[in-house]
């Protein structure tokens, strides 16, 4: 019997191997395509964000805050220093046209947390008294001096307040705006756990993953909806949304319970405080997916903690800023120039 293939024979069996490698060949194909298609979109994305640092310098300074360098933005001239600190997950960009508004009456200052923003990655852990002895260090070092007042919005009013205690003889004042209550995760973590309710925050992780990719900045329009104002989404692209940033943004969280601890019971005395608490249920609040008594005892609980600041100082005021949800500084920021104008008339000039 002949070992070699009849002519006839041949064509069958390279048609059969053609039929069982097609799908695999296909396979191969579209992993290839996708594969091509997820280099394009990180090669994008590096591109896109080398050309940023060009687009997007910072409009201050960076500063040597003990191992790494913060930046600062400083403007305006003369005593008190005002010393402005942002929110979870905000930089110095969030006070917009608030700075410019004080220049007149002293000097103003913004600056980005470790991490965040023009900020270098910090060295240390997130910690309230790192991030508060990061700052002081490069105040020192940039020559601005006290005294200071300390405006601190929603987690920077928790900051505010332990830069106050620790460094109490360079504070003039404290202003408080919608800031955290030190008692408030406590307070609402049963009634959240009673309508299992998880915040739907992506892990650093994914957000970084996001990011580096280009989907964040191709679908930003989708995935930042309702997380960041339209106009506000280029800087948040090219400036905020770093790897960084992301990180630093997850470890403060982490450490917001012992932050919490840190200034729960301090009494400043007779340090001139303002609470400017808002006067509206933030949008959010009602989106949450919570149950309408859930989110109006998580309201009041809130409110309460408002009040409850009243008693860190003898002399404490409360103002409420009645066409305002959480961000205040944006609803109403002449209202937050004027508190902080008048605290300033009413602070001598050295401490």
């Amino acid at each position: 019997m002949s070992n070699h293939l009849s002519h006839a024979e041949a064509p069958s069996i390279h048609r059969k191997f053609a039929r069982r490698f097609r799908p695999g060949r296909a396979f191969l194909i579209l992993f290839s395509a996708l594969l091509l298609l997820i280099s394009s979109g990180f090669g994008y994305e590096w591109y896109a964000s080398r050309q940023a640092e060009s687009d997007y310098p910072p409009p201050g300074k960076l500063v040597d805050a003990g191992g790494y360098k913060l930046h600062i933005n400083k403007i305006g001239s003369g005593s008190p220093t005002i010393l402005l600190e942002a929110a979870s997950g905000e930089t110095s960009l969030s006070w917009k046209d608030i700075p410019k508004e004080l220049a007149d009456t002293a000097t103003v200052v913004t600056y980005d947390r470790g991490g965040f923003a023009w900020s270098e990655k910090a060295t240390t852990p997130r910690t309230g008294p790192n991030i508060v002895r990061e700052l002081h260090t490069a105040l020192k070092n940039e020559g601005i001096q006290g005294p200071y007042i300390l405006v601190g919005h929603s987690l920077g009013g928790m900051y505010s307040r332990l830069f106050a205690q620790t460094y109490r003889n360079e504070v003039a004042g404290l202003v408080l705006i919608d800031a955290k209550p030190e008692d408030d995760d406590l307070k609402t973590a049963p009634i959240l756990e009673r309508e299992h309710f998880q915040k739907p925050t992506p892990s650093a992780f994914v957000s970084k993953l996001l990011k580096q990719s280009g989907v964040m900045r191709i679908l930003q329009d989708v995935l930042l909806d309702g997380l960041v104002q339209k106009s506000d989404r280029p800087a948040f692209i090219n400036v905020i949304a770093q790897p960084k940033y992301f990180d630093a943004v997850e470890e403060e969280g982490q450490s917001v319970p012992m932050l919490a601890d840190m200034v729960r019971g301090h009494n400043l005395g007779a340090l001139p405080i303002r609470v400017v608490a808002r006067g509206l249920v933030p949008k959010e609040n009602a989106q949450a997916g919570l149950s309408k008594e859930a989110g109006q005892r998580i309201e009041e609980i809130w409110q309460e903690g408002q009040r409850e600041m009243l008693k860190l100082s003898t002399d404490s005021r409360l103002i409420v800023a009645k066409k305002s949800g959480h961000y205040i500084i944006h609803d109403e920021p002449g209202l937050v120039v004027k508190v902080i104008k008048d605290l300033v008339k009413e602070t001598p000039e050295e401490s």
